[in-house]
Order: C-alpha cells, then structure tokens, then sequence
C-alpha cells in the first residue's frame, strides 16, 4: 500500500474494506446532505442514540424518527477531532464535534458536544454503530 488509504480502511485479500470512521463519516456526510436513509442505514438495526442527555431512542425507526430532525434542521455537522480504539470486532469512536443550522421556525441553531459511540463490524465486514451516544460523559448525572 502506497499511504493513499483513509483511516480506517483494510486491505482484505487485495481489497479495501471500510473501517469504523468511514462509517462515522458516512453519517455526517448524510446528515449534511439531508440524505436520512443513508444516515440510518450507518446503524444497527437495534442500535441505541442518546438523543440529548436523558432521552434514549432504540431500534431504527425511532432512530429514524430523530435523525429526521436534524435533518429538517439542514445542518452542517463538523467532525473536529476523531479518536478509534478498537478491539477485534468492536471499536470504540471518540470525536468532537459541532452543528448548525435553522431550526423549522426560522431560528438559528448551534450545538456541540463529545462524542463516545460503540461500532461492532457485520459478518460482511461492514462497521455499524450500535450505541451511540453524542453527549459523551454529558449523559452523567449532575454531582
């Protein structure tokens, strides 16, 4: 290999798998083009979203349901820093990141926070999120 791979890819038997952060990437690059299939379609079927602190969704059509909304925001999601951790056939992602947009009563809309999502890869090689959680350590309750 030449270096030209991105994070996260794998040669497998000369070919280039996608690794945890394309699947990452996969997501923000849907949620900035308002492209909702593609953005659930980076999830587990029974995955779990952390929607804000204190609001979990499970399985993909409530993940469904919250993605939409940030997608009716016509967001531009950031991904500012990324870390993998990853152990056989799971990865721990860690990023930072940010989003903007308009909310549908014409108000501006900015958020942010540090993400910790847990990926598991398919017997097809392909990486899916299967807990992902936005808030990072923001989720804990308040001392």
């Amino acid at each position: 290999m030449n270096g030209a791979t991105s994070v996260g890819e794998r040669e497998l038997g000369g070919e280039q798998m996608p690794g945890p952060i394309d699947t990452v990437n996969q997501l923000v690059e849907a949620i900035n083009g308002a492209d909702l299939d593609r953005a659930v379609a980076a999830y587990e079927g029974n995955a779990v979203l952390v929607v804000q602190p204190g609001r979990i969704v499970r399985g993909i059509t409530q993940i469904r349901e919250a993605l939409a909304g940030f997608v009716a925001l016509k967001a531009v999601l950031r991904s500012e820093a990324q870390q993998l951790i990853e152990a056989d056939d799971v990865a721990l992602y860690i990023g930072r990141w940010s989003l903007s947009g308009i909310d549908p009563a014409g108000n501006a809309v900015a958020m942010g926070g540090e993400s910790s999502d847990i990926l598991r890869r398919r017997q097809d090689g392909r990486w899916l999120i299967a807990l992902d959680n936005p808030w990072g350590a923001q989720i804990l309750p308040s001392r």
